[in-house]
């Protein structure tokens, strides 16, 4: 019997959501997030919309972790403020954990609003971002290992062929 961990090994084949939206909220919930959860729904794709907001310091709930593995498809809606959200970032950790353990998940990123290169490489908005973490942790070897991942992981998603959409 598979034990639960952090991993996504021994997920079922069969998935509960075609697609997982992977966003920061302020940015996005009312425009591209919107239409193409509503567009999704319409076709009859089966569509996982975070609709909490959760407080500064609050935590992913184990929920969300498990709709993400239950996920045949992750859309990464990247924008100017998502890598100020811990919680953005522990998702695309998450989903990029996915990938490496089920080789039928499929991750697609979409840039909107910002370049592909701003997030592959952590600058710009990003780079901003990333300062305001590592100076929150810089006194935390575990913070500052969490950091770590969320860098590896933006890099390996922005390799990753996507969408550019509106001015990135």
């Amino acid at each position: 019997m598979a034990s639960t961990s952090s991993s996504c090994s021994g997920c079922c084949p069969r998935w509960k959501y075609n697609v997982f939206l992977s966003f920061r909220g302020e940015d996005t919930r009312k425009t591209i997030i919107g239409y193409l959860y509503e567009r999704l729904t319409r076709k009859g794709i089966i569509a996982f919309q975070d609709d909490k907001r959760l407080e500064r310091g609050d935590s992913i709930p184990e929920e969300l972790l498990k709709a993400i593995q239950d996920s045949q498809v992750a859309l990464i809606i990247f924008s100017g403020n998502y890598a100020t959200s811990r919680w953005c970032l522990d998702e695309l950790v998450k989903i990029m954990e996915c990938t490496k353990d089920e080789n039928e998940k499929i991750v697609m990123p979409v840039f909107y609003g910002v370049e592909p290169s701003h997030v592959r490489n952590q600058s710009d908005s990003f780079a901003e971002a990333f300062a305001e973490h590592e100076s929150k942790y810089k006194d935390d070897g575990e913070g500052m290992q969490k950091v770590k991942e969320w860098r590896t992981a933006l890099t390996a998603a922005a390799n990753l062929k996507g969408y550019v959409f509106g001015n990135g």
